[in-house]
């Protein structure tokens, strides 16, 4: 069982900073291509991490840059703020989804026989708001992955009925709760970010199984944003002076530090880009 009680109250009061600057318009920007003629077909899943949503508007998504790199026709039905839930029971964001689901609009993608690859991020939002406001943030964030894990279960089972074999892949988040060390509003900030990287690594680890079960490829973008890393490996930041290396990167990754958004930089969504490129290959 993951041990959330024993990092999520340190965390609770960031949580609630998060949740509140996590406010997004609903709907995606529209990010479909043209097909080509031959052209295989990538749909992305997700929330705003998918959709490029950051704190200056919209810009290019990491589904974006797999796509041009990769030479793939992209679907985009992710929407800003969606949980894990909504995948199933909400309508998909992007044109012609005709009233469908994340879920249902990928399955019939995937019946056509010619998509590529799919990609999954999904489960901050699930954590996130509930866990800011509950009397008990541990018992709120081991409920929370049970949910998402079994909401993703879900989700794969009908895309494997589909598409036994077409490459699937689900990503993490960065743990931008590392940037709570050089945040002013915490006076406990290096408390918070080093509870967070035991939240991550036990929530990831939840998620992670999930994937296996179904043959599916999981991107552990907290790893590669900076996420679990020594914190008393210290780095000279430009801006914030000497702080731990995990601090700096998640910092260059994220709006986090600079502009208390959760989402990543161009930099941020370049290197989840060749994380999603990487694990399709």
């Amino acid at each position: 069982m993951p041990r959330f009680a024993l990092v999520v109250v340190p965390v609770a009061a960031l949580l609630m900073l998060t949740a509140c600057t996590a406010v997004l318009p609903a709907v995606a920007p529209d990010t479909e291509s043209v097909k080509q003629p031959g052209q295989l077909t990538y749909v992305s899943l997700g929330d705003s991490y998918a959709t490029g949503y950051g704190p200056n508007g919209p810009g290019e998504s990491f589904a974006q840059i797999v796509a041009r790199q990769e030479n793939l026709h992209l679907v985009n039905l992710a929407c800003n703020g969606a949980t894990s839930a909504d995948l199933l029971t909400q309508p998909a964001c992007g044109p012609e989804t005709e009233g469908r689901t994340q879920v249902d609009a990928t399955v019939d993608a995937l019946r056509t026989g010619e998509v590529g690859l799919v990609t999954m991020v999904i489960g901050a939002n699930d954590l996130l708001e509930p866990c800011a406001v509950a009397e008990d943030p541990g018992s709120c964030a081991t409920a929370a992955a049970t949910d998402t894990r079994n909401n993703i279960g879900t989700m794969l089972t009908k895309m494997r009925e589909a598409a036994p074999d077409v490459k699937i892949v689900g990503l993490s988040y960065p743990d931008v709760f590392l940037g709570a060390w050089v945040n002013p509003e915490f006076s406990n900030g290096e408390d918070v970010a080093r509870a967070s990287v035991k939240l991550y690594e036990d929530f990831n680890g939840e998620i992670a199984a999930e994937y296996a079960k179904f043959g599916a490829s999981y991107v552990d973008v907290t790893s590669r944003t900076g996420g679990y890393g020594a914190l008393t490996d210290l780095t000279q930041d430009p801006k914030y002076g000497e702080i731990p290396s995990p601090v700096a990167e998640v910092c260059a990754l994220t709006h986090y530090c600079d502009q208390g958004d959760v989402h990543p930089t161009p930099a941020g969504h370049q290197a989840i880009a060749d994380a999603v490129i990487a694990a399709g290959r």
